[in-house]
């Protein structure tokens, strides 16, 4: 195994949890409370930003030169999935969440 840094671990970790918390919050919260929340392109986002966040995951944990230029593209679709869930108003976790992530995978990317 490659050596990983702090703020490498700290990338990972913010990744898998985004990606978890995503999936829990489309698939057990948007679906039951319908409206907005199942609103295609909300859930296609939150979908796209699951998935982003585990794929960000696996290239920081694989050491690849691509995961920097992956991080930029998560950090991006997780500020996009924090305003979007925000505009819902009932789903903090996810926010907050999407926020860290974002967060973690900027300072990679730089």
């Amino acid at each position: 195994m490659h050596p990983m840094d702090q703020e490498m671990r700290r990338c990972l970790d913010a990744c898998l949890e985004c990606h978890r918390v995503c999936v829990t919050v489309a698939s057990q919260h948007c679906l039951d409370v319908g409206g907005q929340h199942i609103e295609p392109r909300h859930m296609r986002l939150m979908l796209a930003c699951a998935e982003m966040c585990r794929t960000a995951a696996y290239l920081v944990e694989l050491g690849t030169e691509f995961h920097q230029r992956t991080c930029a593209v998560c950090a991006e679709i997780c500020e996009e999935c924090a305003r979007d869930c925000g505009t819902l108003g009932d789903i903090d976790e996810c926010v907050e969440a999407c926020r860290r992530c974002a967060e973690s995978c900027r300072r990679i990317a730089a």
